[in-house]
């Protein structure tokens, strides 16, 4: 398995984590509180946590799906923060 991690600066953070889970649950397993939540995809999952104005994403999957992953919650919440533009620079996590 591979994990990734990349953070968003944003006054929103705590919005956008509940924008986020609320979206993909219609589909997918989500658990989630205003400061963190989990997006359970086919392909691998999310973690997510707002602190301040910090909104921090953790994707954890399997190799060949990890740029998907990736994708995939980068995607929606570029939708979701169209105002705001994020631009997500995953890193390897520690």
């Amino acid at each position: 398995m591979t994990r990734r991690t990349a953070s968003f600066t944003t006054p929103r953070a705590s919005s956008y984590l509940q924008q986020l889970c609320k979206h993909f649950g219609h589909k997918v397993p989500v658990d989630f509180t205003p400061r963190s939540g989990r997006i359970e995809l086919p392909f691998g999952v999310c973690q997510l946590a707002a602190r301040d104005e910090v909104l921090t994403l953790q994707v954890e999957g399997a190799d060949p799906d990890i740029a998907r992953l990736e994708k995939v919650i980068s995607d929606h919440l570029a939708r979701f923060a169209f105002r705001e533009n994020p631009v997500l620079d995953w890193r390897a996590a520690a």
